[in-house]
């Protein structure tokens, strides 16, 4: 099979229409600014926030292709910059996606980027420096990179422990931004847009977000992020009743335990 040339593979990553996106501050302007100069950004929040659709955003705002790499412990260095194949007409080295966004200045988004072997993420060093450079040591190769590439993590500051966080080597090479959970008219706009409900019942979902938020560290991990409330909102809108479409998106996916259920599901009974 032929293979495709890499220009071809990285118009893939071209997004042609505008995420939905509603800026809670500065952020716009300063990944503006960050990205004018070529800054790492690193943006730290709670998972469902907002980062991952603030990255598309800003990667068709700036016209550029976006690449995402979901970050696991499983992930080898080989996994982002390429590896050697062996196909029916010989060995050929194929580009993994860091290397492709390096080549042809896309942004490259390293998304929960603690959750990959820091002996992987190493490799990202030299591209955060003055040398903007990465060493394909398998090919005896040093990509320099392209003028209009960016590279972008996020993670959740939350979840993080003295065994699964960033190295300060790796910190300190990076612009960061702070996400967090939009102000309440915010995130009712932003749940009425996505999911298609009704303003009110957007302003509902929020409250039994928040009531839920309240209770982290207190028998929940993590309060219910905004990704889930849009959840809740598209099944409300599809026909399901409130109670079950809580039930489906919102309670049973945060917790196991049967009390906490309990005590989500009389919450959620009282907000409808």
């Amino acid at each position: 099979m032929d293979r495709l040339p890499s220009e071809n593979l990285i118009a893939q990553y071209v997004i042609d229409e505008e995420p939905y996106y509603r800026p809670t501050g500065q952020e716009v302007a300063l990944y503006e600014a960050a990205y004018a100069v070529r800054m790492p950004m690193m943006l730290k929040g709670p998972t469902g926030c907002g980062k991952t659709r603030f990255v598309e955003y800003m990667a068709w705002r700036l016209g550029r292709p976006l690449i995402t790499i979901a970050c696991h412990e499983d992930m080898t260095a080989s996994d982002l910059v390429g590896r050697h194949l062996l196909d029916a007409s010989g060995t050929h080295w194929q580009d993994g996606p860091l290397t492709l966004a390096v080549r042809h200045g896309a942004i490259c988004y390293l998304d929960e980027v603690v959750e990959a072997r820091q002996d992987t993420t190493v490799v990202i060093h030299p591209l955060t420096d003055a040398r903007r450079v990465l060493p394909l040591e398998k090919k005896g190769e040093l990509v320099h990179a392209h003028p209009d590439f960016q590279l972008v993590i996020s993670y959740n500051p939350g979840y993080q422990n003295i065994m699964k966080d960033l190295k300060q080597s790796t910190k300190q090479r990076f612009g960061a931004l702070d996400f967090g959970w939009p102000v309440r008219e915010v995130e009712i706009e932003i749940v009425a847009h996505e999911s298609g409900v009704s303003p009110a019942i957007a302003a509902t979902l929020v409250s039994i977000g928040e009531k839920s938020r309240n209770l982290k560290g207190h028998g929940l991990e993590e309060g219910m992020s905004t990704r889930m409330l849009i959840y809740a909102g598209q099944l409300i809108a599809g026909g399901v009743e409130p109670e079950a479409a809580c039930s489906v998106a919102l309670v049973r996916p945060i917790t196991d335990d049967p009390d906490m259920r309990d005590a989500l599901d009389a919450a959620v009974k009282a907000f409808f």
